[in-house]
């Protein structure tokens, strides 16, 4: 069955999606946290259970995160990519908070070859949980904010959240 809840935050609403889940702290296991205007959003769907209580767990942590108390997320996921996408993802999970890293810089951790750097990009983009799976911390070789499906301004106002707002922009 899957649940959902909205929460405000310093990035406007947040969608909550999840699976329910009897292993998962609270009993829901997160599929999707996505933003209004997101390319490729979660939309909520018939038959789809509204459950905040579900997610009191995951929204404490976010809301912990945005008061500078927190800088990981302990939660259980449930996305589902490709195999490619998977490992693209398990890589945004291992830079740490306050830093950045560049697309290529990712891509060469994983083995990615150059010519494949756009698939990266690609994989990167349908990452089904924003905030929580740091995309917004890999940024362009010179610095520069590209490529976020919540918006840039909001890639901006995470890193600078964060204390890793590139030099060009800070």
């Amino acid at each position: 069955m899957m649940v959902h809840t909205t929460i405000d935050s310093p990035l406007g609403e947040l969608l909550l999606v999840g699976e329910e889940s009897a292993t998962a702290k609270g009993g829901v296991a997160l599929a999707s946290l996505s933003m209004p205007g997101q390319k490729g959003a979660a939309i909520v769907a018939p038959g789809w259970r509204h459950d905040p209580v579900a997610f009191t767990e995951i929204i404490a942590q976010i809301r912990a995160y945005f008061a500078g108390e927190r800088r990981d997320f302990d939660l259980e996921y449930t996305t589902r990519g490709t195999d490619f996408q998977e490992r693209v993802w398990a890589a945004l999970d291992t830079i740490p908070y306050g830093t950045t890293t560049t697309y290529g810089k990712l891509a060469e951790q994983i083995g990615v070859p150059r010519a494949a750097v756009r698939a990266l990009g690609t994989a990167i983009g349908a990452n089904p949980l924003l905030l929580l799976r740091p995309c917004h911390r890999v940024i362009g070789a010179n610095g520069s904010l590209t490529g976020y499906a919540g918006g840039l301004d909001r890639k901006e106002i995470l890193l600078a959240h964060e204390g890793a707002v590139p030099a060009k922009l800070g």
